[in-house]
């Protein structure tokens, strides 16, 4: 959510800032603005409500400049309005701001009483204020004056006509990155924003301030104490930020897990002692064997996610695991023990609620991995050790790919816990064959789109849906429902098929259909008895499963059973996005969601 872009160098920076918020829009937000310090030395800004598009054809020809800031906005606090839309300005100082900042009533009211004249509803408006009435010389000492006020979370960009050609960031709780290009500087939230200008990156960390000159840039702490930071290198190319011919980024990403899944496995698969190899564990065998439970904390998808990789280390190393909402775990003030592995889950890795759960558990001496799509995000380098996904880039705010990958990431962490405690030689060839089949496998349930489609069409008619599994298929039925919600904005709910009888089963009805996840394993005669309770209702059932035939029933292909839940979903993903398209929605951006929750 919001999205950050600076410039500072010696070419127009209004198309670099316009660009990179094009290429931040799927973060979610609903309004757009940049300011740039001009040729004379004066502030230009141009904000508007709606897409960055309509802020791009709004900009007047001669609005030019050398150094500036954008930003795209998703309501906190304020609705949507041209007012509420960063940057904020006043005087010659002018602001772009993530975050939140607990005290902004507070700081508001002292500046009111001083006579300032606030116009938005912001809690961002009192930022350039403050740093406007400083009497540092140096704009960065006049930023750590400011933030030293401010209570909260903060991305920021500074830009300042008394201080042309100067760029000052910050970060605390919310994503900043700093591009280094030839002779010219670059920052952002997201380095989807910059890949097309440069390669190499600087991600601050919290408490950390820059100052950014188009020759290079400084780093220092809030206290001014001066920090060293080496530059990465940005893996990704430009064009995985293309939808590259398909109408949606979701469906592209879809269609991308075959590969994606090969990218999770690479390298990671052990032929001679059928066990894998996840390097960035930082997990020793002793170590490993005196795990004694694991707990996964995610949110949204990744919590669900996380539910199928408790199930997998349970099954295969047969350690007590669980799975529970990060964004829960962190108010609850949890028993730290020292014998349990904690395993934080984020696509972005940027997930404030998430983030805040491993700070939290850092501080009471607890364990924590990371498993996480972005390198270099903050939970990455929050964590003791970790695996990244290697998914790719996921732009649409669903998420398909990274959720699969996740799971797969999980199976082989499994695997490798399994092999260390009592898994058989026997039984890890077969899951670790299992895994290299399931690219294969995917490709099968892809090439069944146009079917899954005419379904979704047909589906996309009702107002509300169920969606049930046991065991396995419980934390499939909960991302099938979710996924459903997120795009069509059809209502769904995910129950436990075992406690159908305990309360849901009287909303059966011919306008309530069935979404069963049925697998073939030990539970398929109770999963029969449970679609025949709701057929004698005459509820309309939908089974995803290996078996068929019939015009309702979506059949995959079979994999090891502890895998199966990591195919049974790929149906579900079509059958949300298809039943969206028919509805009309703007898939990779559904109302009032981002794609990287980094507020409170």
């Amino acid at each position: 959510m919001c999205g950050i872009v600076a410039y500072t160098g010696p070419r127009d920076a209004v198309p670099i800032l316009t660009e990179g918020l094009a290429r931040l829009e799927y973060r979610g937000y609903d309004s757009a603005g940049i300011a740039v310090v001009g040729r004379s030395e004066d502030l230009r800004v141009r904000k508007t409500e709606g897409r960055v598009a309509e802020l791009t054809a709004s900009l007047p020809a001669r609005f030019k400049g050398s150094t500036g800031i954008g930003h795209t906005r998703w309501a906190t606090h304020g609705e949507p309005s041209d007012e509420n839309a960063h940057p904020h300005v006043a005087g010659g100082v002018a602001v772009v701001h993530n975050g939140i900042i607990e005290n902004a009533d507070e700081l508001r009211a002292k500046l009111e009483a001083d006579g300032v004249v606030l116009t938005s509803e912001t809690d961002s408006e009192v930022l350039p204020h403050l740093i406007a009435r400083s009497s540092a010389e140096e704009l960065e000492d006049a930023v750590r004056e400011a933030l030293s006020q401010i209570v909260g979370t903060y991305g920021i960009a500074v830009v300042d006509t008394r201080h042309p050609g100067v760029l000052v960031v910050a970060r605390n709780g919310s994503p900043v990155v700093i591009g280094i290009g030839e002779k010219e500087m670059f920052a952002a939230s997201d380095v989807a924003a910059l890949v097309r200008y440069t390669r190499q990156v600087v991600h601050l960390d919290d408490g950390e301030l820059a100052t950014l000159r188009a020759d290079g840039f400084r780093t220092s702490t809030l206290d001014a104490r001066a920090t060293s930071k080496e530059p990465s290198v940005i893996e990704t190319e430009e064009a995985a930020y293309d939808a590259e011919g398909y109408t949606h980024f979701m469906r592209k990403e879809i269609h991308e897990q075959p590969a994606a899944v090969e990218r999770a496995l690479r390298g990671r698969l052990d032929g001679r002692f059928h066990t894998a190899h996840l390097g960035g564990l930082d997990l020793d065998p002793r170590e490993a064997r005196a795990i004694r439970r694991v707990k996964i904390l995610g949110c949204g998808s990744a919590y669900y996610a996380g539910q199928v990789g408790a199930q997998l280390i349970e099954e295969l190393a047969r350690i007590p695991a669980d799975a529970e909402p990060a964004s829960e775990f962190r108010y609850r003030n949890p028993v730290v023990e020292a014998d349990t592995l904690y395993i934080a889950v984020s696509q972005s890795g940027e997930t404030y609620d998430t983030l805040a759960a491993v700070q939290e558990l850092r501080r009471k001496g607890g364990r924590v991995l990371g498993v996480v799509n972005a390198v270099g995000s903050a939970i990455g380098r929050e964590c003791d050790g970790g695996v990244y996904l290697h998914a790719g880039p996921e732009i649409a705010v669903a998420s398909t790919k990274a959720w699969t990958s996740t799971a797969v990431v999980f199976a082989l962490l499994a695997l490798h816990l399994g092999r260390i405690h009592d898994l058989s030689p026997a039984d890890g060839r077969r899951i670790a064959d299992g895994l290299r089949a399931l690219p294969g496998q995917i490709e099968e349930i892809l090439r069944q789109e146009d079917r899954i489609a005419a379904l979704a069409g047909d589906l996309a008619r009702y107002r509300s849906m169920l969606f049930v599994g046991r065991v396995r298929g419980w934390p499939v039925a909960r991302e099938g429902a979710q996924k459903l919600k997120e795009v069509s904005y059809v209502h769904a709910e995910a129950y436990p098929a075992s406690e159908l009888k305990h309360g849901p089963l009287a909303l059966v009805n011919p306008d309530l259909p069935t979404v069963a996840i049925v697998p073939d394993d030990e539970l398929l005669d109770k999963n029969r008895s449970t679609l025949g309770e709701i057929r004698a209702r005459q509820g309309r059932v939908v089974t995803i499963g290996h078996r068929g035939p019939g015009e309702d029933a979506i059949v995959v292909p079979k994999s090891e059973p502890e895998l199966d839940a990591i195919l049974l979903t790929i149906p579900l993903q079509l059958l949300a996005y298809h039943a969206a398209v028919a509805l009309g929605h703007d898939v990779d951006k559904p109302r009032n969601l981002a794609k990287s929750v980094t507020v409170d």
